[in-house]
């Protein structure tokens, strides 16, 4: 899937969640490929489904480290921002970063979210949802 981005084309899509400390999503924002990490992390905070206000604290991978972003984060929701970062070279399992990353495994089950096959940002956050959501209910139930 090709997107445009000022008559450039753009190859693939990020996914940008906030998840509660079990894995349920909170927020999402899908962008392209080449969408700046710590901007789209701030506009998920900002998102209308997203109930930010409820947060204390923010764990996020080295990607989304900086001052500016720190400082956004406190002004858009008051919590604070704990940067999760790697000792050594190699494999090793960081805390609580692995809850970011099973939640993509959950939706990397759904044939729909294995591949691009949406064309637009927003058609890819609903499946999302509609994801979770019935993970959720399947949880639920049991």
């Amino acid at each position: 899937m090709y997107g445009y981005d000022g008559g450039k084309k753009v190859k693939g899509r990020k996914r940008h969640i906030i998840v509660d400390t079990q894995g349920l999503l909170m927020g999402v924002i899908v962008t392209e490929a080449n969408a700046q990490e710590r901007w789209c992390a701030v506009g998920v905070l900002m998102e209308k489904y997203c109930d930010s206000s409820n947060l204390n604290i923010l764990w996020v991978d080295s990607g989304y480290s900086g001052k500016r972003f720190s400082d956004g984060v406190k002004v858009v929701c008051g919590s604070s921002v704990n940067v999760v970062k790697r000792n050594q070279k190699g494999f090793q399992v960081l805390p609580r970063r692995w809850v970011v990353e099973r939640t993509f495994g959950w939706l990397g089950r759904y044939r729909r979210l294995s591949k691009d096959y949406e064309k637009l940002p927003e058609v890819s956050e609903s499946i999302i949802y509609i994801c979770m959501i019935r993970l959720m209910l399947k949880r639920f139930a049991a």
